[in-house]
């Protein structure tokens, strides 16, 4: 094989729903960013992005690239907008002539991979950030969208997973057979948070007092982000040891719930909302944390996790998805069983108390992600997959 340089320069389409501040939206701005930087061309397709989770590509700084914005493809099932997505991005995908079509979250997964096989792409490839089958989901719903994976699964090349769970469910689910996934773990600025420093003025615009010892969260304030466990876990937390404060950094729809909730408990003044950050000024609010909880139901890896680790911060999360392959149990912080609260609690209690262990598991953290999820290394990999693929297709 020659050289990079000397490499076809490849035509790439990455699709996904909608391009609001999240994980998976981050991870497919980095996967652009990084190929329009290697010389690629490159186009993103996506749906509209209301709501109060925010715009992402309205946060961040970035290069000019092509956006081809579909206003069919929405996040909701709905069979009238679905199809109308399919044949745009289908005549569209006929249109450029792209080597590659990357589809990102389930449902412009199920529909960007039908659209580009039939529209003869060369390459089709998806990431799973998350299931949209699980657990706690409607047996009905489950059955459905299972059935659609599988059909989509017949029209990929490969399918990329941010964590091994990802593979493990959809293997255990007959998505598609083993050797079709890979795990490429989800790329980020990890150096970013590696240096970020604590701020005693971002602690003051916080109203957190200087010497309290803060719990951070990093999510959108909605129901399947696992407040329900975070708010009564901290009032235990903080009726034991009245110096911690809890740091909820984003925004969405439960904020006004989770505000009475917090004050029914009697703990308001322990309790700050720094609302949608830029995506660019989170390692600034990770950095104020000792601690980051994460305890959602339903999630692939959680970023926050990664992000808190390369800050030097444990983490404490439950025992679901890919959570396990980032916080090692006594390593990094601490995996408890799925909605225990008590858990969460006595294992937070644990760190409280024992200051030489969370600087351990901070730099354990720090030293385990740093590298393994930097954003270049994520870029890399996936071109080198695309080039791969692209090679078996067409000799």
């Amino acid at each position: 094989m020659s050289s990079v340089e000397s490499r076809k320069k490849l035509k790439i389409c990455h699709v996904i729903t909608r391009m609001i501040v999240g994980g998976a939206q981050e991870n497919t701005l980095y996967s652009v960013i990084g190929h329009l930087e290697r010389g690629h061309e490159v186009v993103l397709a996506t749906g509209p992005s209301p709501g109060r989770e925010g715009k992402l590509l309205g946060h961040i700084e970035r290069p000019d690239f092509e956006i081809f914005e579909l206003e069919n493809l929405v996040r909701e099932i709905d069979p009238v907008n679905d199809i109308k997505a399919f044949f745009a991005l289908r005549n569209f995908f006929r249109e450029r002539n792209f080597d590659v079509v990357h589809t990102h979250t389930s449902k412009a997964g199920i529909i960007g991979r039908a659209a580009a096989r039939a529209a003869g792409v060369p390459v089709v490839v998806h990431t799973v950030h998350g299931q949209a089958f699980h657990p706690y989901e409607k047996p009905w719903r489950n059955f459905l969208y299972k059935a659609a994976e599988r059909f989509a699964a017949r029209c990929s090349d490969r399918i990329f997973a941010v964590a091994q769970a990802m593979i493990d469910q959809c293997v255990a689910a007959r998505i598609a057979p083993r050797e079709r996934y890979k795990v490429i773990y989800s790329g980020m600025d990890t150096r970013l948070f590696a240096e970020a420093k604590r701020e005693q003025t971002l602690r003051r615009e916080l109203e957190i007092p200087p010497d309290a010892r803060v719990i951070a969260t990093v999510a959108r304030l909605f129901r399947q982000k696992g407040y329900e466990y975070v708010i009564p876990a901290a009032a235990d937390l903080i009726a034991e040891f009245p110096d911690t404060h809890l740091l909820m950094i984003g925004d969405g729809p439960m904020r006004f719930e989770l505000e009475r909730q917090i004050a029914d408990l009697g703990f308001s003044a322990n309790a700050h909302f720094a609302g949608l950050v830029p995506p660019g000024q989170v390692h600034r609010y990770i950095a104020q944390a000792d601690l980051l909880w994460h305890l959602s139901l339903h999630e692939g890896l959680p970023r926050s996790v990664v992000q808190a680790l390369a800050a030097g911060i444990p983490a404490i999360g439950f025992r679901l998805d890919g959570t396990p392959e980032v916080v090692i149990d006594g390593e990094t912080g601490f995996c408890t069983a799925p909605e225990n609260i008590g858990e969460v609690v006595s294992r937070s209690r644990e760190i409280w108390l024992d200051p030489a262990l969370a600087r351990r598991m901070g730099e354990n953290g720090r030293k385990k992600v740093v590298e393994q999820f930097d954003w270049h290394r994520m870029c890399d990999i996936l071109e080198e997959e695309y080039y791969d693929l692209l090679r078996r297709k067409t000799p």
